[in-house]
């Protein structure tokens, strides 16, 4: 994850993920369409979903971000939070656990993941599977 830098030698990069709740039914474009609006400072009035509090609070327990200790796998902390959507900014030398444990909970929530490096848009393993 860490791309070589122009000397040769490795440059750290932050390695970007969030998690979406989204209705039942979303499609990869209706996450990278929300992407967009939260990019351009676009969100929506609403309560925070249910499963976007669930994973946040789980997520910071296992990984503190406010305050972020030593050691932390979040290079911007505190981690951005909306009603809809988690994003997850993290160090690209940061533990294959963190990035496991990530996609784990995603899925105990019912939450899309967005790789933000390629565009991809992983469903909840439930979806995949149903």
């Amino acid at each position: 994850m860490t791309p070589p830098a122009g000397d040769g030698t490795l440059s750290a990069v932050s390695f970007d993920l969030s998690v979406w709740a989204l209705p039942s039914g979303a499609t990869p474009d209706d996450v990278r369409a929300a992407v967009r609006r939260c990019r351009e400072g676009r969100h929506g009035d609403q309560y925070p979903d249910p499963r976007v509090v669930g994973f946040y609070r789980a997520i910071t327990a296992a990984y503190p971000d406010r305050p972020a200790g030593p050691g932390t796998p979040w290079e911007v902390a505190p981690l951005h939070a909306a009603s809809d959507h988690v994003e997850l900014n993290l160090f690209a030398t940061c533990e294959d656990q963190v990035l496991l444990d990530i996609e784990r909970l995603a899925g105990e929530h019912d939450l899309m993941l967005f790789d933000a490096q390629d565009g991809s848009v992983y469903p909840p393993p439930a979806r995949v599977n149903s």
